[in-house]
């Protein structure tokens, strides 16, 4: 596989567990008081696998986590992704991506999304200000090796709300969701903004660590013509059918091949 198709595999990996955020100038306000301070000390481990020829091969362990900033008003979201198994030992092809996504916690507005990216030699720093009073967001990516290298700087209007790639999951799980609800996500990336129409098609039971549950399957659009992954395919995420919304499983399918995402783990303060 080509080395742009594993990172859009990657991306729609990290947009499997993270949170939802709405566009505004907050007023400050206690952190306790937050509906969203529930994700507060919130981890979830996942395994990545890809479905080709019949084989189910382990890919990525990804991280996900969740913790308010001292003396703030904001929440901070951190995600890992990380090859292994059979992208190490037959592909011989390494990925890290690690994101952190700063929001406020009133109203989960994004503030900051950072990102360091490499996937074998190649290595790329970015970061995305989210400027609401400008209406703007500002992308900047550097070469970490290569101080030669001009920065990729891009630019975008943006409107009310905005979501980034490791916010906007946890939006989703904020939402009252239920079989048939139907909504739209903006979500930036890169500097650029896409639409993501979002549809949740069924209630069904799945096998999570915790037992079988009850889980809500949720269907954002991410792939297509104008979308945040440009080739054809089509995701589901499963949420656990509670006020919590955890997210359990994901899953792609891709022109390269399916892509299998089940939670290992999950830790929570409450």
């Amino acid at each position: 596989m080509r080395l742009t198709i594993f990172k859009s595999m990657v991306m729609a990996l990290v947009l499997t567990a993270t949170a939802l955020v709405q566009f505004g100038q907050p007023a400050p306000v206690a952190i306790s008081k937050s509906p969203a301070s529930i994700f507060d000390g919130e981890k979830l481990v996942f395994e990545g696998k890809v479905n080709k020829l019949k084989l189910s091969l382990s890919i990525a362990e990804l991280t996900f986590s969740a913790s308010a900033k001292p003396e703030t008003n904001q929440l901070l979201i951190t995600s890992e992704a990380v090859s292994k198994g059979t992208m190490l030992k037959i592909f011989r092809y390494s990925f890290l991506q690690e994101y952190e996504s700063t929001v406020d916690l009133t109203n989960l507005n994004v503030l900051k999304t950072t990102k360091h990216d490499v996937q074998k030699e190649r290595v790329r720093d970015s970061e995305a200000i989210f400027d609401y009073a400008d209406k703007r967001v500002t992308y900047v990516e550097t070469d970490p090796q290569d101080s030669n290298r001009p920065p990729r700087r891009i630019a975008s209007s943006i409107t009310a709300p905005i979501y980034d790639m490791i916010s906007a999951v946890y939006a989703i799980r904020m939402q009252p969701l239920a079989v048939g609800k139907k909504f739209n996500l903006t979500v930036s990336d890169s500097g650029l903004v896409f639409n993501v129409p979002v549809i949740v098609t069924k209630r069904e039971m799945q096998k999570t660590p915790v037992g079988r549950v009850w889980c809500l399957r949720v269907e954002p659009e991410i792939f297509g013509k104008n979308r945040l992954i440009d080739q054809e395919g089509k995701m589901v995420i499963w949420m656990t059918d509670d006020a919590r919304h955890l997210p359990v499983k994901a899953h792609l399918d891709t022109e390269y091949g399916g892509v299998d995402i089940k939670l290992k783990s999950a830790v929570t303060r409450r």
